[in-house]
């Protein structure tokens, strides 16, 4: 295979950021060896870095922005840019923040729609009295 041009680069580098830190911080693993993996960990230093996808992406992303750039600034940027993409694709795997009224109050609380719920907008709303 010859030289991969930086676009389809960027965006396996992207996809192995998210694949590994999404491996490390949220699955068991094959033969459950990454949920033993943490278990070793404990509360250590490494063990709190597996926990968090945030924090672990950038330890993932060092490596991989080496691989798509040249120079040291060119890295650094490389570096923020896969971890930030890799966030950005974990954040579209979450469920929703939804807003709407709770316990017949207008409070603006938020909270996370649970499986099966429909979004505030998608319910018809009926008011005492109407």
């Amino acid at each position: 295979m010859g030289e991969v041009e930086f676009w389809p680069r960027l965006v396996l580098a992207i996809l192995a950021t998210w694949r590994l830190t999404h491996l490390l911080a949220r699955e068991d693993g094959p033969a459950e060896l990454v949920a033993r993996m943490r278990a070793r960990l404990g509360a250590g230093a490494l063990g709190r870095a597996l926990d968090c996808f945030h924090c672990l992406s950038l330890w993932i992303a060092a490596p991989l922005a080496l691989w798509l750039t040249s120079g040291p600034w060119d890295w650094l940027f490389a570096w923020l840019a896969l971890s930030g993409a890799a966030c950005l694709l974990e954040r579209l795997g979450e469920r929703p923040v939804l807003i709407e009224a709770m316990g017949g109050q207008d409070d603006g609380m938020l909270r996370t729609a649970a499986d099966g719920d429909a979004p505030a907008g998608d319910a018809p709303r009926t008011r005492s009295g109407a």
